[in-house]
């Protein structure tokens, strides 16, 4: 399920350094007890975010939650759906977002592999989940690999824009400091995108992040 030659440049290090902690020893035990209890894990390919994005090309990084647990929507991007999924709500409201921001038509699908193959990091903090039970996977190791993922980015002297959505994902960027920009927002769900304290839809977050990065020489991303 976790296969290191897979990953892009940079990665392979750090994940491999988590495996052989105590915390990536039991994610990998809980991992084989949930396959061995015939249990249905998706995504087939939890590190695909590490696969299609380098770690020196980051430039943004955007930290979902878990992965979608309906069948065939998770395929190891944040936010992300593979052709001929019906785009779900969240991310239908990003694409709102872009449109308000950066006047975007709506896409006809919801796969993001183009944000991915320009530095667009689309990390989910937890990396599997099984079908129909959202959060199944939590606290089980996967947020100590999410942590130094997103330590190791920060430490890196490239300018990077972090968009963290909802509390957890704030959470982990509250140490996030200069050359870095923080971006912080509600989740993009229907239950907080509009809410106080940072509604989503209006956040600017995609125009915001590309000042910043042409600013800092990195060119911008096309969102689009």
């Amino acid at each position: 399920m976790i296969d290191l030659q897979q990953l892009a440049p940079g990665w392979a290090a750090l994940v491999q350094s988590f495996l052989a902690s105590p915390a990536g020893s039991a994610l990998s035990a809980f991992l084989d007890q949930r396959r061995a209890a015939n249990a249905v894990i998706f995504p087939p390919e939890p590190l695909r975010a590490l696969t299609l994005t380098p770690f020196e090309d980051v430039r943004v990084v955007i930290l979902g939650q878990d992965p979608y647990h309906g069948e065939g929507q998770a395929h190891g991007l944040a936010f992300s759906v593979p052709h001929g999924i019906r785009v779900p709500p969240s991310l239908r409201n990003i694409f709102i977002e872009l449109h308000r921001d950066l006047g975007c038509p709506p896409p006809g699908d919801g796969v993001l592999h183009r944000w991915a193959r320009q530095g667009v990091l689309l990390l989910n903090a937890i990396f599997t989940v099984e079908q129909g039970l959202p959060g199944s996977h939590a606290g089980k190791g996967w947020e100590a690999l999410t942590s130094m993922l997103i330590g190791a980015l920060a430490a890196d002297t490239a300018p990077k824009v972090f968009m963290m959505w909802g509390a957890f994902a704030q959470a982990q960027g509250s140490a996030i400091v200069e050359p870095h920009l923080v971006l912080n927002a509600n989740h993009p769900s229907p239950l907080s995108a509009r809410r106080p304290p940072i509604p989503f839809i209006g956040c600017g977050h995609f125009s915001r992040a590309n000042a910043f990065l042409l600013q800092q020489g990195r060119g911008t991303v096309d969102w689009c």
